[in-house]
């Protein structure tokens, strides 16, 4: 375990940049510091690190990517520990026994970065792969007090176009329905505009049928309609 992340965490320091990392670092409103390493470069960091030294197995794949995220002294480092668990030749890997592992991240990260990643790029294959398992934890997660994991649970199928649960997803949108923040509307919102694309006729009609929409997500939801 040790060597890649301590490759990935060295990785990133020698491509620190102090000035995008105060920038990076106001627009995301963060706690934690950037090193300031923006996405193309810590996507070519993770590709060589990985290439030179690859998790040998699932258990080690896991072990690296907690590490990472647990033990992170910078913003790059979960997200290193996200893009990892979807990279290329591991994101086989990962599966329903994973969520609790994605409900921590989602919990602790608590904003929009780390859960849209998430619940697009790791939750969403997970559902695609197994509904049978993952189909009830996205119910829960749906129904949670944590609006973050509500929000993910509305935009984990952003990706599945014809597989789209449309009962999953209304089930999870209308159990927000009245929850005023602004990051659970616009959710909301995006993932019946990116459904629009699939089946324009069910969104116009789930919009009908649903007068209590905050005007952001009707307005999001039919942007394109």
């Amino acid at each position: 375990m040790t060597p890649l992340v301590d490759a990935l965490r060295g990785a990133l320091a020698a491509a620190a940049d102090p000035e995008q990392a105060s920038a990076m670092r106001a627009y995301m409103k963060s706690d934690m510091p950037f090193r300031g390493v923006p996405q193309p470069v810590r996507a070519r960091i993770l590709r060589e690190c990985v290439q030179v030294d690859p998790p040998p197995s699932a258990g080690t794949l896991a072990a690296v990517a907690d590490a990472l995220w647990d033990g992170a002294e910078f913003r790059e480092e979960r997200y290193l520990a996200t893009a990892l668990c979807g990279h290329r030749g591991l994101a086989a890997w990962p599966d329903a026994d994973w969520l609790p592992r994605y409900r921590h991240w989602l919990v602790s990260g608590a904003w929009w970065d780390h859960v849209d990643e998430i619940a697009n790029r790791l939750v969403g294959p997970l559902l695609r792969a197994d509904p049978a398992r993952v189909t009830p934890v996205m119910r829960q997660w749906a129904t949670d007090p944590d609006p973050w994991l509500r929000r993910a649970a509305i935009l984990c199928q952003l990706m599945s176009k014809e597989a789209t649960d449309v009962a999953l997803l209304s089930d999870a949108i209308e159990a927000s329905l009245k929850d005023e923040g602004f990051f659970l509307r616009k959710g909301i919102g995006w993932a019946l505009r990116q459904h629009a694309r699939t089946d324009p006729l069910w969104v116009r009609e789930f919009v009908d049928a649903h007068p209590d929409l905050s005007p952001l997500s009707r307005r999001e939801a039919l942007k394109h309609l």
